[in-house]
């Protein structure tokens, strides 16, 4: 309760400084995810509100332009499906990441320690296969590699 009047009175701070105007959304909600690091359901829900605009038009345009709606993990993992990641390996080391943490691509594990993404390309393609995870570069990935920096960060107190 107290975390939803908190929630709602960082909103009321953001609104205010886009004077209330619907025609702010897209800058509304980049404010919003700043603050929490994603968009969460309740703040959309209090932001629909107080705008007066549809619930769904907010997700429409928060999906459109691939606004975070999932609160991410302690640590990122971004997979390139590029061409060039595709055809050396990167469905292999998604598959064991998907595996491994029990999440699927957009999702974050119960612990909330791992979130895992995907991206049509980073443009890395020299040195494909290639994850990103907590900003850092990690290439000419091999499974074994992949499998070693997982290893690493399975503990809880590590971040990758």
């Amino acid at each position: 309760m107290v975390e939803s009047v908190i929630k709602e009175q960082e909103i009321d701070d953001i609104l205010g400084m886009s004077q209330n105007e619907k025609s702010n959304l897209i800058s509304i909600l980049q404010q919003i995810q700043e603050t929490f690091g994603y968009l969460p359901n309740d703040s959309l829900a209090y932001l629909s509100s107080k705008l007066y605009i549809p619930l769904a038009e907010i997700y429409s345009i928060a999906t459109f332009y691939k606004f975070k709606l999932i609160k991410s993990g302690k640590n990122v993992i971004v997979c390139c499906n590029g061409t060039a990641c595709h055809v050396n390996e990167a469905p292999v080391i998604l598959n064991y990441a998907k595996t491994t943490l029990g999440i699927d691509p957009g999702e974050t594990s119960e612990n909330e320690l791992f979130t895992l993404e995907t991206v049509a390309c980073l443009g890395c393609c020299a040195i494909s296969p290639v994850c990103i995870i907590n900003g850092r570069i990690h290439g000419n990935l091999t499974l074994r590699k992949f499998k070693n920096l997982m290893n690493k960060y399975q503990d809880s107190e590590i971040t990758l």
